[in-house]
């Protein structure tokens, strides 16, 4: 197969590339590196099989269009991930999720490319009332810039599917953990003692409730479904939503234990109060995954086992806190 991967040098464009690439697929990949990180691709580079072209896909489309000729698949990947930074820059999450989606979406119409896989978030979800959530839960008031654009391109789309005989498939992660990991609260933690081993500042009342899930088994979900199973073709619109996430969930002062014990370390919490670390952030992320279950996806790492495995490369890989 031929396709096409959108932030490709990012945390989970990168691990989608290396495992496409193993699998024996032609990519292509794109990337801005307004978030992404060219070390991230050193193995892809060195593969016959890859193509890399930096360019903006909020500006660039005519040049996207001409990339993408030929491809059978797309796995747009490419966002603005910063919840908490959402508000600073309010068009930012409408422009580099919402228009840039569009963009994409448009190229593939264009030049007659039908299959895109979605990586969405659980942050579309807001703040809802029933857990484990499931997929056809009534989406809330939305807490967060990042969580509408999202769901906007959720809903284009599924538009698209239906106006244009697309094949789509979204997939809402929770919170990915794993080597690569770039940025959140595991990161946050590393940082911080590794600065000063004596304490540690957490935002909230470490009481969050958290569902992590390793990179590896999102990849492994995501062409499970998408690309063996093919399950969008059996449903009428041919366009579906899975949840993917691990079926349970920490809190975050247990991972906050969890990360001293990787680092040796016994510092003193500090907590900051309130039930969040920032608006919209949830306090609990709870995903039903019966979905991506019963088609025949399990996931293989538990939620310490990620949080120290994330930690423990963080640590051996310390060039990463210079670059965000």
């Amino acid at each position: 197969m031929k396709c096409l991967v959108t932030g490709a040098a990012g945390f989970i464009g990168s691990s989608l590339v290396d495992r496409l690439l193993k699998s024996g697929h032609e990519v292509i990949g794109v990337d801005n590196f307004s978030t992404g990180i060219s070390e991230f691709l050193v193995d892809a580079r060195k593969s016959p099989n890859f193509q890399f072209y930096e360019l903006d896909l909020l500006s660039q489309r005519n040049l996207l269009e001409k990339i993408i000729v030929g491809v059978e698949a797309v796995f747009h990947f490419a966002a603005n991930a910063d919840i908490r930074g959402g508000l600073a820059d309010s068009r930012k999450d409408l422009e580099q999720n919402t228009l840039v989606t569009f963009n994409v979406l448009e190229c593939m119409r264009k030049c007659g490319i039908k299959r895109i896989i979605f990586a969405s978030t659980a942050a579309v979800l807001g703040e809802p009332d029933i857990f484990p959530t499931p997929e056809n839960c009534i989406i809330p008031k939305q807490t967060s810039l990042y969580g509408a654009s999202k769901m906007a391109c959720e809903c284009l789309i599924s538009a698209y599917c239906e106006g244009y005989e697309f094949e789509g498939y979204v997939f809402r992660f929770v919170s990915l953990l794993g080597p690569r990991y770039p940025h959140g609260h595991v990161f946050d933690f590393v940082k911080k003692l590794l600065s000063d081993p004596n304490r540690l500042e957490i935002l909230g009342d470490g009481q969050q409730r958290k569902s992590y899930l390793h990179i590896d088994d999102c990849i492994s979900a995501v062409l499970l479904i998408s690309e063996e199973k093919r399950t969008a073709l059996l449903s009428r619109s041919r366009f579906e939503v899975y949840h993917l996430g691990f079926p349970d969930y920490c809190h975050v002062y247990e991972s906050a234990n969890w990360i001293c014990s990787e680092l040796d370390l016994k510092p003193k919490f500090e907590f900051q109060g309130g039930d969040r670390g920032w608006i919209g952030d949830n306090p609990f992320v709870f995903l039903d995954v019966g979905k991506a279950i019963d088609v025949g996806w399990k996931p293989k790492y538990k939620i310490e086992q990620s949080v120290r495995e994330t930690a423990r490369w963080l640590i051996d890989n310390s060039w990463i806190f210079n670059k965000r």
